[in-house]
């Protein structure tokens, strides 16, 4: 990777593990000081110490905690270039046997939480004249064959939540995408799937991210971006061709 993000901020939730961490070494590697924040304190002091970066425990459905999360991001480290808004959970019970309390927490975390994050940063964002947002979206929002109905029908909503922002902040200089990792063996999906499922590898998440992060992709606010099976660098070169052709959306077509 040759972008380099010396000098930017990068504030990264759900950093603790899986993806989230994974985005945080990246981000770090290629020069940005990272904030990573994460419910669990042991885990987040652990990847933030890896990269010398600020540990943060937050609970991203605590709109008191997420504020405090943003002002001590920008306290330490300086004003937030970048918000990774990736804290997810899962929930695995039968929909039938499901407690309703646990089923609307999945809500919680994975849209609250991105909206709290998101409505937190972009204020600022604004004042300053730039910013990007990068939401950790999933293909269980639309793909068939899932039965996992709080964690699909969430991450529906975090998908379509991404699209719209990016939209109303078209004419501003901040900037929203919507990313799919694809499937990455993490501690939250190795109990769904057998080893021989088509898993992801777990790099091209973050180098996703920080190509998002340099900038080179701007023209793509908004769009659908698998870390698989797209080729960031060719969606860049035909971004023209994209927005005119509405690709990389989630459609309807008849």
């Amino acid at each position: 990777m040759a972008d380099d993000l010396t000098g930017q901020v990068a504030l990264v939730t759900g950093g603790g593990r899986g993806i989230g961490a994974s985005i945080a070494r990246e981000l770090a590697s290629a020069g940005a000081r990272v904030a990573v924040a994460s419910r669990t304190h042991v885990q987040v002091d652990e990847v933030a110490k890896e990269i010398d970066g600020l540990a943060l425990e937050v609970d991203v459905t605590d709109r008191a905690a997420v504020e405090r999360m943003v002002d001590e991001t920008e306290s330490e480290l300086g004003p937030i270039d970048l918000l990774c808004a990736n804290a997810g959970i899962g929930g695995n019970a039968e929909f039938w046997e499901s407690d309703p309390d646990e089923w609307w927490s999945v809500f919680e975390v994975n849209v609250l939480g991105v909206y709290l994050s998101t409505r937190t940063v972009v204020p600022r964002m604004l004042e300053r004249g730039s910013g990007r947002i990068v939401i950790t979206g999933s293909g269980a929002g639309y793909l068939p064959g899932a039965s996992n109905t709080a964690y699909t029908s969430s991450k529906a909503a975090v998908n379509r939540f991404a699209e719209t922002l990016a939209l109303a902040l078209k004419d501003t200089p901040v900037r929203v995408f919507l990313i799919s990792p694809g499937l990455v063996r993490t501690e939250m999906t190795s109990g769904f799937f057998s080893d021989d499922a088509p898993w992801t590898p777990p790099e091209l998440a973050p180098q996703l991210v920080h190509v998002l992060a340099s900038g080179r992709a701007d023209a793509l606010a908004g769009r659908y971006l698998h870390a698989e099976h797209d080729d960031i660098e060719d969606l860049i070169r035909r971004a023209d061709e994209i927005e005119r052709e509405d690709l990389n959306a989630i459609r309807l077509r008849r």
